[in-house]
């Protein structure tokens, strides 16, 4: 009994996280908008290689705070992705951060 209840809880896990991934977006609900802006993010500079794009620097929601992601020259994961940055929208007494992604 133990053995069915465990791997249907799997199951369950399991398809969740597939759904979540299917759905585009990741959110998380923070209590409040990210700290303003700050320089320093990172300097744009000069490509280091072919087919690398600059992300700008942005505040991102990582265990239970705002923590400052630098800017930096990355290659996308497959041809012609195109980076959206995060955000945050108003969502009842709080916010919803919605993690960046390549699209």
């Amino acid at each position: 009994m133990k053995q069915k209840a465990l791997l249907l809880a799997s199951v369950a896990v399991t398809l969740g996280a597939l759904s979540a991934c299917a759905g585009g977006y990741s959110y998380y609900t923070v209590p409040g908008p990210p700290p303003s802006p700050v320089y320093g993010y990172g300097a744009v500079g000069v490509a280091p290689g072919p087919g690398y794009v600059w992300v700008n620097g942005y505040s991102d929601w990582r265990g239970g705070r705002w923590v400052t992601v630098r800017g930096a020259w990355v290659r996308p994961p497959r041809p012609h992705a195109v980076w959206v940055a995060p955000s945050y929208r108003p969502y009842g007494r709080g916010y919803r951060y919605y993690a960046g992604r390549w699209r």
